[in-house]
């Protein structure tokens, strides 16, 4: 076959250093979302939908051909975090936490995990990051170690 085709999507969660709420400023957070998308973009990974609340992010992408899940989320991470630091004063601390989620999604899965993130405030008055970030765990089937996993 001549041609390279791939077609994955990822859905990505990780949250802010110890779940600080820094991106508790509405405008902020959707500008910060507009600023991953880029990232996604600018590595062949075009994001589908980017949402979350003030101390965490889910974002669904659909993978480029030619990097890695760790390269890709290193880059979101890396720009967007020395990006946030530039936006406010009271931003200078902004970091992401060390790790993350990442969790495949089946192409007949793309509409509903589309309008879970883009419900995440509703979401999120009746479950915590932590509580969430534990059921995809479990739903995926993925081993953990809850003292690692929050730090």
């Amino acid at each position: 076959m001549p041609q390279s085709l791939a077609q994955i999507y990822l859905h990505i969660v990780y949250s802010t250093k110890d779940r600080r709420p820094f991106l508790a400023d509405l405008e902020l957070r959707e500008r910060t979302h507009a600023y991953l998308a880029g990232i996604c973009r600018n590595h062949d990974s075009p994001a589908i939908i980017i949402g979350g609340v003030q101390d965490h992010v889910h974002l669904l992408c659909r993978l480029g051909r030619t990097i890695t899940i760790a390269d890709l989320v290193r880059e979101l991470k890396r720009d967007s975090s020395k990006w946030a630091k530039e936006q406010a004063p009271g931003l200078g601390l902004f970091q992401w936490q060390a790790g993350y989620g990442t969790f495949s999604v089946s192409p007949s899965h793309v509409e509903p995990l589309k309008r879970y993130i883009a419900r995440q405030d509703d979401h999120h008055r009746r479950e915590s990051f932590q509580d969430e970030f534990r059921r995809l765990l479990n739903k995926y089937g993925i081993e953990y170690d809850e003292r690692y996993v929050w730090h």
